[in-house]
């Protein structure tokens, strides 16, 4: 299958190392941005990399008419994608999307709904989904092998310094849609839903630090309560110097269990301790890409065999409205510093 780049900004070439090594079963038609010269650079600079020159696209509208692109990737800023997701889906084409879907809940469903009715699948870029030891911790817990989970621990320690901050745009409502929930810590709370089930209520705080100039929060803390009665904490942040991985720690009947840095550490309360998976870069500090491309490449693959088979890519549109929810509650929850339950949105 062949899909096509759209938005040539920092995650892009991660993009285009994981379609170079998915090839041939997902290879790279061409490449599309505002710039035609940012384009025809990328795309020299690449060449190297793919083995072949990718195409490059004047625009949207070039993509959707194109018959052998199997599927768009939109990696634009998310302030930037309803007119592309309103041509792509109108001519048919599938669609996979950097995180998050929108800058809104109220955009990310109409985004959803406008898929939905044009029969268009939509996934969304979620790859620490895609972890060996994310998937080892999501069996182990289906089969009830460390038994009643009582308390989840979510931490976000990061670090972005202020010249991350100082990009047109970053960290503002209105391109970004917010700061550290919904650029960062957005990863972690989809793979702790995808784990552990819905929110119910959530009591935060969202602040922006004195180390940061930036509109939007760089610090949260918050409880959370889901629905299966689980307690949870989180604390995510951009200004933890010189940041570390992000972690989710469930504390169990039988066992407690740390997911951090791709790898599962699993300390039984009868005395083993097992570890499954190998550490890696997360891009928790200063580089924000200092991770590796292996789990796009898997998200890559997963879309294209969705798309083949007629299946639900693992992160689609609809289930990821779920992490979208719960952010506009933690921050709603500091706005009107009050409790806010998830049952009533």
């Amino acid at each position: 299958m062949k899909a096509a780049l759209i938005g040539l900004g920092m995650v892009a070439k991660t993009h285009v190392r994981a379609l170079a090594d998915a090839a041939p079963a997902v290879s790279l038609a061409g490449v599309c941005t505002r710039d035609p010269n940012k384009a025809m650079a990328f795309a020299d600079q690449m060449t190297p990399l793919l083995g072949n020159a990718p195409h490059v696209y004047p625009d949207a509208d070039a993509i959707a008419a194109d018959p052998d692109v199997d599927f768009a990737i939109i990696c634009t800023p998310p302030n930037a994608r309803w007119d592309l997701v309103k041509t792509l889906s109108a001519a048919g084409k599938p669609i996979l999307m950097e995180k998050p879907i929108a800058r809104t809940t109220q955009d990310a469903q109409h985004i959803v709904a406008m898929c939905e009715a044009a029969h268009v699948t939509l996934g969304i870029v979620f790859q620490h989904r895609m972890r060996a030891s994310a998937k080892a911790l999501a069996d182990l817990l289906s089969a009830d092998a460390f038994g009643a989970v009582a308390l989840a621990e979510i931490a976000v320690p990061w670090w972005r310094d202020q010249a991350y901050y100082d990009e047109p745009g970053r960290g503002t409502y209105a391109r970004d849609g917010g700061g550290v929930l919904i650029s960062q810590a957005i990863h972690t709370l989809d793979l702790a839903l995808s784990l552990l089930g819905p929110v119910t209520k959530v009591q935060a705080m969202a602040s922006t630090t004195a180390l940061h100039a930036m509109e939007a929060e760089d610090h949260v803390t918050a409880g959370l309560t889901f629905a299966s009665g689980v307690i949870g904490s989180l604390c995510a942040s951009t200004a933890s110097f010189p940041g570390a991985a992000e972690s989710i720690t469930l504390h169990c009947e039988k066992a407690s269990v740390v997911l951090a840095s791709g790898q599962l550490d699993i300390h039984w309360r009868d005395g083993r301790h097992e570890t499954m998976g190998e550490a890696g870069g997360t891009g928790g500090g200063a580089d924000p890409m200092a991770f590796t491309h292996a789990w796009h490449q898997d998200i890559l693959i997963d879309f294209a065999q969705a798309l083949q088979h007629g299946t639900r890519p693992v992160a689609d549109g609809r289930s990821a409205l779920q992490v979208h929810k719960l952010i506009d509650a933690i921050v709603r929850s500091s706005r009107e510093e009050r409790a806010i339950s998830l049952l009533d949105t």
